[in-house]
């Protein structure tokens, strides 16, 4: 396991780690395929179901067109497995995918890790990425979304 202290720092204006995920539905979504074309929000969150992370997704949800006139691509993230990511977006309707992060590899890359009780969780973060693949916001925590919306109008 990499220390997760060795892993650098990212910060707005840095290029995106790439990666390489399964949504709920088994299909692979790689950050490349939507260079150029999209930009994307990661929003990685620590638990399907759980109070916080259903008000932040449903945030989303209830303003996802708003999202995709700004050409922006959402996705959530976190290390469930498919089951509990298609309960989850049925139970709200969420018009996106949540991505499956089984080994956390990828909220690591984005320092999206958190230790509690000496183990690794999932820290609430906002990524938004940029068409050219750089790092337009990034905020731990739950930013509101007409935040991250000024952001793609900059």
């Amino acid at each position: 396991m990499t220390n997760y202290k060795d892993i650098p720092p990212i910060k707005v204006g840095d290029k995106a780690p790439l990666f390489t995920l399964k949504n709920q539905s088994g299909q692979k979504v790689a950050l490349k395929d939507f260079l150029g074309k999209k930009n994307v929000l990661l929003i990685f969150y620590p638990g399907d179901n759980t109070p916080g992370c259903t008000k932040q997704l449903c945030a989303v949800r209830n303003d996802f067109s708003k999202f995709q006139k700004l050409d922006t691509i959402i996705f959530g993230v976190n290390h469930a497995d498919d089951t509990s990511h298609q309960k989850f977006i049925d139970k709200y309707k969420f018009p996106f995918d949540l991505l499956i992060d089984s080994d956390k590899k990828v909220s690591r890359k984005y320092k999206a890790l958190k230790f509690m009780f000496g183990h690794e969780s999932i820290k609430r973060s906002v990524v938004l990425i940029d068409k050219q693949g750089k790092i337009v916001f990034l905020k731990r925590g739950m930013p509101s979304d007409q935040e991250i919306i000024d952001s793609l109008k900059k």
